[in-house]
């Protein structure tokens, strides 16, 4: 089944490292025009040359995900360089194991604040600027926010949030023609998560076992599930929530 996004923009909020820069990079490849955003220049500047092969067009822009104000320039200066939103992916996540009752406020507001906050004022900052009817929208949300898990208390709350941010907006923005799902991953290799919560390979290899497809998934396995999402053959999908998670 081939999917092509030729000249279509394709705007992705923490493109430029782990899942969210393999989704970049498989829309990039398939045609589409590149607007990533993150908080470090160095990264935005490596992925852009990343995503700029082969004569791709992309275009970067750092920015915190928790100033509203920030958000609301960057969508603005995308769509001033790119036109209307084909695709957007909200990814911009944060996390690090911690029990209860050692977390600091902080480190749970922190977490709350870039993933589910985050989520809120991408969501809002784009919307002037989606396609209306056609686009489609997608957030990166993550397997805690359905099953409980010791020492993520922070990302339970916060990835639950951002599920039913999808599932409220594919409601609100369906009149519009717009359709909003989120894409939870399982583990993936070579992620900043999988670094965080499988730190050894001993970790690492019962963690695969504990799949039943007995292997840790690929960026590639996000991205091919994102670009599906976004395409005609997923339109009428809208408010689902996809583990793909093995």
């Amino acid at each position: 089944m081939e999917i092509n996004f030729e000249d279509k923009t394709v705007v992705v909020i923490g493109g430029t490292s782990g899942i969210n820069l393999g989704i970049a990079e498989k829309f990039a490849e398939s045609g589409a025009k590149l607007a990533i955003a993150s908080r470090s220049q160095d990264k935005v500047d490596q992925a852009i040359k990343i995503l700029s092969k082969n004569k791709h067009k992309a275009i970067g822009l750092t920015g915190d995900v928790r100033d509203y104000s920030t958000v609301e320039t960057i969508m603005k200066d995308f769509n001033t360089k790119l036109g209307d939103f084909d695709v957007l992916i909200s990814g911009a996540a944060g996390n690090f194991p911690a029990p209860a009752n050692g977390i600091s406020s902080n480190g749970f507001k922190a977490v709350v604040d870039i993933d589910l906050v985050g989520t809120f004022h991408v969501m809002k900052s784009a919307y002037p600027f989606l396609k209306k009817p056609g686009a489609s929208v997608i957030n990166i949300s993550a397997p805690q926010a359905y099953v409980p898990l010791e020492f993520q208390i922070h990302v339970c709350a916060a990835k639950s949030g951002v599920d039913m941010v999808t599932k409220v907006l594919a409601m609100e923005w369906g009149n519009d023609g717009i359709r909003v799902n989120s894409i939870s991953p399982g583990p993936i290799e070579e992620t900043e998560g999988m670094k965080r919560l499988a730190p050894t390979e001993e970790i690492l290899n019962a963690t695969a076992d504990s799949v039943p497809l007995k292997r840790i998934g690929t960026k590639s396995d996000i991205a091919s599930t994102a670009m599906f999402l976004s395409s005609d053959h997923a339109s009428y999908i809208s408010g689902t929530v996809i583990p793909v998670d093995g």
